[in-house]
């Protein structure tokens, strides 16, 4: 197991931990009802996906 050979100063870990950002969820726009949703997957207000009723809402 690797192990380090110095303690890491608080700017170097600081620094390290200052890129684990939240990214922002990308949506579109739903086609059928122009509300937002996921990509790739149905719409939670209208039920449709690819142009097809998927889901009875």
């Amino acid at each position: 197991m690797a192990v380090p050979k110095r303690k890491m100063s608080r700017s170097n870990t600081r620094s390290r931990r200052a890129n684990w950002k939240a990214a922002v969820v990308p949506t579109v726009a739903c086609p059928q009802c122009k509300s937002p949703k996921l990509g790739h997957t149905a719409c939670s207000v209208c039920g449709t996906y690819n142009g097809r009723q998927v889901l009875e809402v």
